[in-house]
Order: C-alpha cells, then structure tokens, then sequence
C-alpha cells in the first residue's frame, strides 16, 4: 500500500476509529464510579453481599470493555486474513496472538486480557462472599485482582487514545484516562497501608505513581500544559465522584430499605483520597520543564528532577490532606515535620525512578501507532530518532 493510501486512511473516519476507544473508556468509569460508590456503602450501611448495584456497575464497565476488546480484535484479524491495511491509529500496531490465529492491535490486547482477568476474579470474589459471607475488607485476595485488572484496563484506554494523538478527541481522552487512573489508584495504594513503619508507603506509593502519569503525560505530548491539564482532569473526575457517591448511597440505601449508620462519614470516602495536591504537583513538573528548556537541559534531568519534586510535595500533602478532610487534630508543627519528613526522603527517591521510568514508556508510547518496523523500516527508524 502507498504512503498516500496510508495517510488518507488515518484521516478516514475518525468516529469509526474513535468509537472503540470510547466505549473502553466509558467501561473504566463505570467501574471507577462502581468502586466509589462500593467503598461508600460499606462505611455508610455496612457490609454487602455479591449481588448489589455497586457490584453490577463494577462488572459492566468490566464487561463493555472485554467485549470491546473483543469486537477490536475479531475485526482486525479479518481485515489481515483478507489482506486489508490494518490501521494502526486503531488500538496501536497489532500483533499475533495464539499462534498467529489472531491479530490484535497492542491497546486492546491489554485491555482484552485485563478484562478476562477481572472476569476470573470476579468469579473468585463470588466464592469468596460464598464461603464467608458478607464481605468486609477492601483488601481481600479477589479485590486485590480485581484492582489490578481495573488498573490494566486504564492503560488499555489510555494507550487506544495514544494512538490517536494525531486528532484533538484522542488527545483529550489520553488526559482523560489519565485523569481516571490517578484518581483510581488510591484504591490499589491502599494495600500498601498495612505496612508498618516510620514511613507511610501508602501515601509514598501514591505519590510516586501519580508523579510518574504527570511524567508520562510530558514526556508523550512534550509540550508546556500536558501536566497541569491531567491535574485538570483528575480534578473534574473527584468532583463527579464527590457528588455522586453519597447522594448515589443514599438513594440505594432508601430503594432498599436498609438504614444509614448512625455516625457516617464526614466527606466522600474514595474521592478524599484521591490527592488534591495533584495540580501542585504538577506546577512543580512545569517548572522544572521550563527550567530545563531554559537552561537547555537533557530530558534525564526534567524526568528525574520531575519525578522526584512532584513526588515529594504529593507525599507531604496527602496525609495533611486525610487528616483535614476527615477532622483528625493535628499535633504540633514540628512534630508534623518529623511525621512527614521519612515520606518525603523516600518519595523523592523513589519519584526519581518513577520520572525516568515515565520518560521511556513516554517514548514507546510515541511509537504505538507507526506501522511495524518490517513492513515500514525507514518511517519507524524516523519516527524513533525525532521521538
């Protein structure tokens, strides 16, 4: 196929190529909004069973995506059977998969296979409330998959958006599923809660993660604002979850006729651990982007100096912020120093790595929507070098 071929094909039908990426991401809210609104129920009414509305916005996000995936990928490896271009805008370059008996563009196979893992999950979480009944715990054995599967289910939204840069939709879903998977992880990071030491590895593994999207972000678009504008967006998806969640607990409780707990709590649950400071963070990441450019810097600089800064000032505001949101009295200044101090130390480490780590998926991300190397050896060669 010519070069002309190519590029009149990319710009062909973008609703067409648009749409599948959209209803992947539509499935990541609906289960982010599911686990919100899971979290908020057991604190405010209390323990539930497997067959609860929760529950059912959880799996059919999980379920819109894995069919998503799915559709992606029987319409792709008929389009290579037939000898059709395959185009790569459409979920990233494809690949074989079991034995070469499908193609599978790279987006929706992660996607795919995530949601295959939330469905075995799912189907362990059953036998778990099964086995013991009401489930009480957000860190039980099937939760922490499932976590993980909604987690991979993101990035497969975030990487079919990358490889649609090239239109204004696909850059603003690549903020937006961005924006959904920092205000997401809050969830897995609480694992990291139990345990125990002078450090809060909750707040620190928090932090490092959300430094490393801010990173990532930069280090794809590689234009001032790509930062501050996935802040922008978390901060829309906190105040949708903000409002949603208890008015949502509420109107179920009542539907059901089940009580409110006599002491709930003072704010949304998951929406106040979602970091507020993340538009701090990422002013620190615009700063030392226009320093470096300014003093013309290496990008190893930006991603280290970013990751570790961003990561550091998330570690230091996330406990004040919990301790505020929530009415705990804080001790004395310098004891909250000496509190946050070890958090601090360990997130500008740890940030560090996480800049660096942003900075060359960055770079791969760029590269998801070229043609295979094989097929287009000169243009990926181009693409690598200007990347």
């Amino acid at each position: 196929m010519s070069t002309n071929d190519s590029e009149e094909d990319r710009t062909a039908r973008p609703p067409a190529r648009l749409l599948p990426a959209v209803a992947v991401f539509a499935g990541t809210l609906l289960s982010l909004v599911g686990w919100s609104w899971d979290i908020q129920w057991h604190t405010d009414v209390g323990p539930d069973t497997f067959f609860t509305m929760p529950h059912l916005f959880l799996y059919a996000g999980s379920a819109l995506c894995g069919i998503t995936a799915l559709v992606v990928v029987l319409r792709t490896t008929s389009a290579q059977r037939a000898g059709r271009h395959v185009d790569p805008t459409v979920g990233g370059r494809s690949v074989r998969v079991f034995g070469g008996r499908f193609t599978a563009p790279v987006a929706y196979l992660v996607t795919g296979t995530a949601a295959a893992a939330f469905l075995f999950y799912g189907l362990w979480d059953q036998w778990w409330h099964g086995l013991y009944g009401f489930d009480a715990t957000l860190n039980s054995p099937p939760h922490v998959g499932l976590l993980l599967g909604n987690v991979a289910t993101i990035i497969g939204a975030a990487m079919a958006f990358t490889a649609l840069r090239a239109e204004r939709w696909g850059r603003i879903g690549v903020f937006a599923s961005f924006g959904v998977l920092v205000a997401f992880l809050p969830i897995p990071a609480d694992v990291f809660q139990q345990v125990e030491g002078p450090v809060d590895w909750g707040a620190v593994c928090l932090a490092c993660l959300t430094a490393l999207l801010l990173l990532l972000a930069t280090a794809f678009f590689r234009r001032p604002g790509s930062a501050l504008l996935v802040a922008v967006s978390v901060a829309v998806v906190q105040g949708v979850l903000w409002l949603f969640t208890p008015w949502a607990t509420v109107l179920y409780a009542d539907a059901v006729g089940l009580p409110m707990r006599e002491v709930v709590s003072p704010a949304p649950i998951m929406p106040t651990w979602i970091p507020m400071s993340v538009v701090a963070a990422a002013l620190v990441v615009e700063a030392v982007l226009a320093l470096a450019r300014a003093r013309h810097w290496s990008s190893r600089v930006v991603a280290v100096l970013g990751g570790a800064f961003a990561a550091a000032v998330l570690a230091a505001l996330v406990p004040l912020q919990r301790a505020l949101l929530f009415d705990v009295p804080l001790p004395p200044f310098t004891e909250v120093l000496l509190y946050l101090a070890p958090g601090c130390v360990a997130a500008l480490a740890f940030g560090a790595l996480a800049g660096v780590v942003a900075w060359r998926f960055g770079l791969v991300l760029r590269l998801l929507d070229q043609p295979s190397a094989a097929a287009h050896g000169s243009r990926t060669t181009t693409s690598g070098a200007t990347a």
